[in-house]
């Protein structure tokens, strides 16, 4: 059963999500009911011709830090010091970044304008955040997401140039601020940093900072 949201802020229990993780329709992108989905292990997507699609998959894509896995070829490329990373300088276009980037596969992006202008508001709100990489003073890599206390919620990278997405997961999971980040989406490009999958009872477990 799917759910159909209203004008209330509330989400039915996520393990009612159906096989492909739909749990509900409609609802709005209000800061308030974006960071209650986030907190529930619950997020938007959708795209432009159809109403907001929230989601829950019964499993989740995730990298814990502890366990982030650098290729040789990587480090050298993280010493040759041939790029530089900054966080939150340029969320705005980090994220139109993403949304343009073009993707194997994909017909447009989930990333809509809509969904742009909410997620900047989480920024302005401090629960959004992004990580920009530079060469030569250009933006060519970057990530953003939603930081829901020790977890870090991804939503997108890009990468104009070879390993600079990777850079900004890397740096990214190397602050020391984060118990796991969240990938949503099984890509070989993110297991081979070590990322792998767990259940979402799991996930909810480390959402509410549980032993597991």
């Amino acid at each position: 059963m799917i759910f159909r949201l209203d004008e209330r802020l509330l989400f039915p229990n996520p393990e009612l999500a159906e096989d492909d993780g739909l749990l509900a329709v409609g609802g709005d992108l209000s800061a308030d009911r974006l960071m209650l989905a986030y907190q529930n292990g619950i997020f938007p997507w959708y795209s432009d011709d159809e109403p907001i699609l929230w989601f829950s998959p019964h499993e989740r894509f995730v990298l814990y830090p502890n366990e982030l896995k650098v290729s040789k070829s990587m480090g050298q490329i993280i010493r040759a010091k041939r790029f530089d990373v900054t966080f939150d300088t340029c969320f705005a276009d980090v994220i139109k970044a993403c949304a343009d980037a073009e993707r194997a596969g994909q017909d447009g992006t989930w990333i809509t304008n809509d969904m742009q202008q909410a997620y900047i508001a989480l920024h302005q709100l401090g629960h959004a955040h992004s990580v920009e990489v530079w060469q030569n003073n250009e933006l060519v890599g970057g990530l953003y997401g939603v930081q829901i206390g020790e977890v870090f919620c991804g939503e997108s990278m890009f990468s104009k140039v070879s390993n600079a997405s990777k850079l900004a997961l890397i740096t990214l999971s190397q602050t020391g601020k984060y118990r796991m980040i969240d990938c949503q989406v099984y890509t070989d490009h993110l297991s081979s940093l070590g990322a792998r999958m767990i259940s979402r009872a799991n996930y909810l477990a480390i959402l509410n900072n549980e032993e597991i």
